[in-house]
């Protein structure tokens, strides 16, 4: 796999944005079948930062409803990568 297909974009929430101020801590949408050697080594090349540990969630698909129309909302994989103390990721602060 490619480093592009690895990380497939941030997640802005505000758990995740605690984690980025407190705890240096960033939160990914990776690929279901990457594992965490991959992550860490595809965030060190992409951003140019030290990964000193990666931790992987699976999460689950939601059942939603909309008006009339039911459905799942698509399971995916997420990352929390902690970085070096020092180190941030600027594409983050937007």
């Amino acid at each position: 796999m490619k480093k592009w297909e690895i990380i497939l974009g941030p997640v802005l929430t505000e758990k995740s944005n605690d984690l980025i101020e407190n705890h240096n801590q960033y939160v990914f949408k990776v690929a279901k079948q990457a594992n965490k050697v991959e992550i860490k080594n595809a965030v060190e090349e992409i951003f140019n930062v030290k990964v000193l540990d990666v931790k992987t969630i699976q999460v689950l698909p939601k059942y939603r409803k909309v008006g009339r129309y039911e459905g799942y909302r698509p399971a995916y994989k997420k990352a929390i990568c902690r970085l070096e103390a020092g180190q941030k990721i600027d594409a983050f602060n937007v």
